[in-house]
């Protein structure tokens, strides 16, 4: 489909010939559809190389990817963060008595 602009100089509205789109890579291609599958295989051989063969080869073996975990690894910093805010911090210090206690109790017997 032709463009056209107008040109003041002439006073004329000319057509654009030349094409200004920007060219992509094949990187550029992950972003929007599933090129990263291309030629994916598993450390076993497997052909994971689509969207749909990788989500199969994850449930036959029971495995899952990292986002999985979203939800939990919040959870876990609140607990975290409550646990420093209410005084519960665990130092080197502390790490030591628990050594010298736990070693002091086993040379007793």
């Amino acid at each position: 489909m032709p463009r056209y602009k107008y040109d003041a100089k002439t006073e004329k509205v000319v057509e654009i010939t030349t094409e200004r789109k920007a060219k992509r890579t094949n990187s550029d291609r992950a972003l929007w559809n599933d090129a990263h599958y291309d030629g994916a295989r598993t450390t076993d051989g497997k052909d994971i190389g689509s969207r749909k063969k990788h989500r199969q080869y994850m449930r036959d073996n029971n495995l899952t990817t990292s986002d999985d975990y979203t939800s939990e690894w919040k959870a876990a910093a609140k607990e975290r963060e409550h646990y420093k805010a209410n005084g519960g911090t665990v130092t080197k210090d502390d790490i030591r008595r628990a050594i010298h206690q736990l070693e002091s109790q086993n040379n007793g017997k």
